[in-house]
């Protein structure tokens, strides 16, 4: 068990390590600018080993979001009130200043967003990691279409709202300017979505 945890380690390791190396050449010099085997060469592998790791060029950006594409699944996993323990976890994010949420206005983390969101295949590679999110929180939520549709208007009301605050924050607004606001159209939109999908409560509490 030890030898595996270690060897399973050094891999997420490895994943790390040249998904950071790619990002940073990206930021310099533009995603379609650097090529895969420049950033194999930097991370000194080879480019099979490269592709083994990740199979797409655009997977070397999207490595560092993979994490997240089953946070609400877990969020709820087990509540009564799924919403409402969204709607408490990305306030919660909002507070702490998660990149997540978008309310946040590190140098690298906004170089990255401008990276993800400007670069056209990043933005489709990354309907993936969506469709992901998605599929994960309706198999929570009960799987059946029904909780598909669910899942679709959770996971678009978290993206839109995490969107909203980057746009602001990189047009320059203080973070502490947009913050009030984030968290008012965080509790508007958490609270639409509990008038909307009533049902959801009503089956985690066997109602």
């Amino acid at each position: 068990m030890g030898e595996m945890g270690l060897r399973e380690r050094k891999k997420q390791q490895m994943y790390r390590d040249v998904s950071d190396i790619a990002v940073r050449l990206f930021l310099e010099r533009g995603f379609d600018a650097v090529s895969v085997a420049e950033v194999a060469a930097a991370a000194g592998i080879s480019k099979p080993t490269l592709f083994r790791y990740f199979p797409a060029k655009e997977d070397l950006v999207l490595h560092r979001i993979a994490d997240h594409e089953a946070e609400a699944a877990r969020v709820v996993a087990g509540s009564a009130d799924p919403v409402d323990e969204l709607r408490r976890h990305f306030l919660a994010g909002l507070e702490r200043r998660d990149p997540v949420t978008g309310l946040n206005d590190h140098p690298q983390v906004l170089a990255f967003h401008t990276l993800l969101y400007g670069t056209p295949s990043l933005v489709a590679r990354a309907h993936g990691h969506l469709e992901r999110s998605e599929a994960a929180l309706a198999e929570v939520l009960g799987g059946g279409l029904d909780a598909r549709l669910a899942a679709g208007q959770i996971i678009a009301v978290q993206r839109i709202l995490a969107q909203d605050n980057w746009r602001r924050v990189a047009a320059g607004e203080p973070v502490a300017q947009v913050a009030p606001d984030a968290v008012r159209a965080a509790e508007r939109a958490f609270s639409r979505l509990a008038r909307g999908l009533p049902e959801l409560k009503r089956a985690k509490t066997g109602d």
